[in-house]
């Protein structure tokens, strides 16, 4: 393959593993959310909850929808533009893929109907059993998914026998080194997600007038989550940077946009990496911070770019990413807890808070799917030039199809996507302006 036939290549997987990725994301938390909600109205028979529980539900159903045909296009493309990643892996990737769909796939596809469709056809104990049995699945999808992603990064427990990976061990294929900590930082930007959609949907909601009883129920529930996740979210980051320090020292070096192995390390606030010279212009950065930060010692070594020829990634796109990731964590720290304490000091009722700060918060609606994104960019394409990292390189195992031709596909798939996500958001629009009157109409 040509380099501009990979280069699209990897553009239009990028392309579908965005529009994914977005999906997933929000289903993964706000299933258990639903559970709350749902567990909720049953202890306290308020109305409130049982509106919040069936506007949400639908909204999980239009996002579940999504997921599940964006998906099975990235799937497709794996044959198409990846055949010989499958024919190296496929002995590893295969199962996993599989497991993820007999333990996740088939529990959520088995109980979402009851979920959607049952409430009041069946007892309230098992409508909430089915509501938990979702909530599972799709966590379940999370663990072998990103377990295969893990894997990719930090390969373990294999062997390669005429150019093929077959398992040696696969709990060590599995559990591999970066998998705990990549699995728990991908749960909580869910959580985060979820938690800054749901509070700035209902901020949205008061801002236009749609406010009805369940909106600050809602509103303090997605602050209160998303000021508990955060800290814990930089928390595991730091555990997480740590981890990819040891095993993918070129990519944390593009993390930092450090060129030269270098002791006491600056945290770079603003740089442009210059690939071409190998250096950074307009540097601005805090002395021995990074080191700090990455090593817990201020005179630390930090391997530099330049310790990896031809076996480092894009350095602007990792270094940007990673900023854009911390930036938006950063943010969602600061407009959670202020909305917290605001919102607490105005007895919990949405009207009480100043209309800048629901501004602010309708604004962050979309905030944990820009750091998931940005986060997902920073793990991918701070991974290449490999597939498989360290062993496979990625033009090695793309496949032979015309440029011209991907190129043609990739501009379909961006024009559908781009009509997807604006009807999405026009469906969830329309979905927070229904009167709580008319989410309580039937089988309440």
């Amino acid at each position: 393959m040509n380099e501009t036939a990979l280069l699209l290549a990897r553009a239009q997987f990028a392309a579908n593993i965005s529009f994914h990725i977005l999906f997933p994301t929000l289903t993964i938390v706000l299933a258990w959310v639903l559970l709350f909600f749902r567990w909720r109205w049953l202890r306290t028979q308020d109305s409130a909850w049982l509106a919040a529980y069936r506007l949400w539900t639908k909204v999980f159903a239009l996002s579940f929808a999504l997921g599940v045909v964006s998906g099975i296009t990235m799937s497709f493309q794996f044959g198409t533009n990846w055949p010989g990643f499958m024919e190296k892996v496929g002995n590893i990737a295969g199962p996993l893929l599989g497991y993820e769909v007999l333990t996740a796939f088939f529990l959520e596809a088995s109980f979402l109907g009851v979920m959607l469709f049952g409430h009041g056809r069946v007892s309230e104990r098992v409508h909430l059993l089915a509501t938990l049995l979702v909530a599972l699945g799709t966590s379940f999808s999370a663990f072998w998914i990103l377990s295969l992603n893990s894997w990719m990064q930090t390969p373990t427990g294999f062997r390669i026998e005429g150019g093929e990976f077959f398992v040696e061990s696969w709990a060590a294929v599995v559990f591999n080194p970066s998998f705990p900590y990549r699995l728990t930082h991908m749960l909580l930007a869910s959580g985060l997600t979820g938690a800054f959609l749901l509070a700035g949907v209902s901020a949205w909601q008061q801002l236009r007038g749609h406010a009805n009883a369940s909106t600050a129920k809602v509103l303090r529930t997605g602050l209160t989550l998303g000021a508990l996740l955060i800290p814990l979210q930089i928390f595991v980051g730091d555990l997480h940077g740590l981890n990819t320090l040891k095993h993918q020292p070129a990519k944390i070096a593009a993390m930092e946009g450090v060129w030269e192995t270098e002791r006491g390390a600056p945290m770079l606030l603003f740089a442009w990496p210059d690939e071409a010279e190998r250096r950074n212009r307009f540097e601005i950065g805090v002395p021995k911070l990074a080191s700090l930060i990455l090593t817990h010692e201020a005179e630390g070594e930090i391997k530099g770019l330049n310790e990896f020829p031809n076996a480092h990634p894009p350095v602007a796109p990792v270094f940007w990413g990673f900023r854009l990731m911390v930036g938006t964590g950063l943010l969602m720290l600061a407009s959670s807890w202020l909305g917290v304490f605001l919102l607490r000091r105005a007895g919990w009722r949405p009207e009480g808070l100043p209309r800048l700060l629901l501004h602010g918060l309708a604004w962050m609606s979309v905030s944990g799917w820009l750091a998931t994104l940005a986060g997902w960019y920073v793990t991918e394409i701070g991974r290449q030039p490999f597939l498989v990292y360290g062993l496979l390189r990625t033009a090695d195992l793309a496949s032979s199809t015309p440029s011209s031709h991907i190129g043609l596909t990739l501009a379909a798939y961006l024009l559908m996507y781009a009509g997807l996500l604006y009807a999405y958001f026009r469906v969830m629009r329309h979905l927070a302006r229904t009167p709580v009157e008319k989410l309580l109409g039937v089988n309440a």
